[in-house]
């Protein structure tokens, strides 16, 4: 089943929609949001309010809804993806 996100990018304050399937993963949605942007996808990381989406997951791990908002802001630690 389909669902649309709003992808925010935290430092540029501009926003895309992107439509999703339950098995893609969250690097997938960096590495597409980053190229759309013009930045290197390895300098970021998505949370969805306080929770930071792990890149390993899929939205279906997630439990990502149609309608949802997800922030990809700077990697606190300098570019590495969160893989815990």
């Amino acid at each position: 089943m389909t669902i649309k996100i709003t992808v925010v990018n935290a430092t540029a304050g501009s926003s895309i929609i992107m439509e999703l399937e339950p098995y893609d993963m969250m690097s997938d949605i960096i590495n597409v949001a980053a190229d759309h942007w013009g930045e290197g996808a390895g300098a970021f990381i998505l949370r969805k309010g306080a929770k930071l989406l792990v890149a390993s997951r899929t939205v279906g791990e997630l439990n990502l809804s149609d309608g949802d908002v997800v922030e990809m802001i700077p990697d606190p630690e300098g570019g590495r993806q969160w893989v815990w």
